[in-house]
């Protein structure tokens, strides 16, 4: 299988999170918003319901023989499972519940979504109030965690949906301030030193590795995505706000396309505040019109290279926005299928 046909079909998707607190409602949203066969549906977060419905929470959840609890200053590591993980525990089985009863007899693509091992470290707390990020055992032991516990996810998904074909997402927020020791400690006062970029590397490949012969995305809003990496750690598709690429990304861009790397590209703006570009699906995908052309790329390429999702999570909008705002990001796929020039 060449690294394009693994998102063969998909021109469209969210990137996880969505508002509210009612999961049959999300996975009804995120399901019919691509009921045409082209996009990608979702398991919807949705972190309005409070800590452990947060992707932090929810991927703590997840963890294997490691446990969590929320402090005021955020998720902090526990010795059992108390309310806090089994609360979250109980709202991804709720999730998932829904997201089951709605793709009963679906087949293609479907995109879960947990926190990458470097974002997770960066967030979750020692019993001290430190951030793991300080702690190289302490982060072995969390991606070693991570990965056993993505692995039974990812089963759990696949018996609960049978004709789907599994698509693993990280979320790394937090990756590039990681590599450049910009993540500040507890008191605020100092920043933990940056981590070395093979080791973040290796750590990304080990927690990628789990998804077998599904594929494999990692998804960032911040600015500074660093593609060279998240290739070699092996993603086939890289997530991105693309309002925050700046030129001296672009040739890594276009190395990435050759190669064969799926581009999600976050165009879509997340909250309503933009609602009223919902209206020109062709205007949301000039921008990437005009940086294939800069690049010099074939535009017959975009529709195998592309995927247009939101600019970042959906927790923000309101339901009736967030339904448009997929919808939207569907027509825009169109749009660029039909006129990649």
């Amino acid at each position: 299988m060449s690294e394009k046909s693994k998102f063969s079909g998909c021109a469209a998707t969210g990137v996880g999170s969505m508002p509210g607190g009612d999961a049959r409602e999300a996975a009804k949203t995120v399901t019919g918003s691509f009921a045409d066969g082209r996009g990608m549906p979702h398991l919807a977060e949705l972190p309005a319901r409070g800590p452990g419905a947060d992707m932090i929470g929810r991927t703590i959840g997840m963890l294997v023989e490691m446990y969590g609890h929320v402090e005021p200053s955020g998720w902090r590591i526990s010795d059992r499972p108390g309310r806090d993980t089994k609360r979250a525990r109980s709202w991804l089985g709720e999730d998932l519940d829904a997201l089951e009863e709605f793709t009963q007899g679906y087949e293609g693509l479907l995109k879960v979504q947990a926190v990458g091992p470097w974002t997770l470290a960066a967030a979750l707390e020692l019993r001290g109030g430190e951030a793991m990020l300080g702690d190289p055992g302490a982060c072995r032991d969390l991606a070693g965690s991570l990965a056993e516990g993505l692995r039974a996810h990812l089963a759990d998904v696949r018996r609960r949906v049978p004709g789907a074909q599994v698509v693993l997402q990280l979320d790394e927020p937090s990756l590039t301030a990681v590599l450049l020791g910009r993540v500040r400690s507890a008191s605020g006062y100092r920043t933990y030193r940056a981590v070395d970029r093979q080791v973040v590397e290796a750590t990304l490949r080990e927690v990628l590795a789990v998804r077998g012969d599904g594929p494999g995305i990692v998804h960032s809003c911040a600015p500074e995505v660093p593609f060279a990496l998240l290739r070699r750690a092996g993603a086939d598709g890289i997530s991105f706000d693309f309002s925050l690429l700046t030129e001296r990304e672009e040739e890594t861009i276009g190395e990435a396309v050759e190669g064969g790397t799926q581009l999600f590209l976050g165009v879509v703006p997340g909250t309503d505040a933009a609602s009223a570009g919902l209206s020109d699906p062709g205007g949301s995908v000039m921008g990437v019109r005009t940086l294939w052309s800069r690049l010099g790329l074939n535009p017959g390429t975009l529709t195998q290279s592309v995927v247009i999702t939101p600019s970042c999570g959906l927790a923000g909008a309101s339901p009736a926005y967030a339904r448009a705002a997929l919808a939207h990001c569907a027509r825009a796929a169109r749009s660029l299928a039909d006129n990649p020039e």
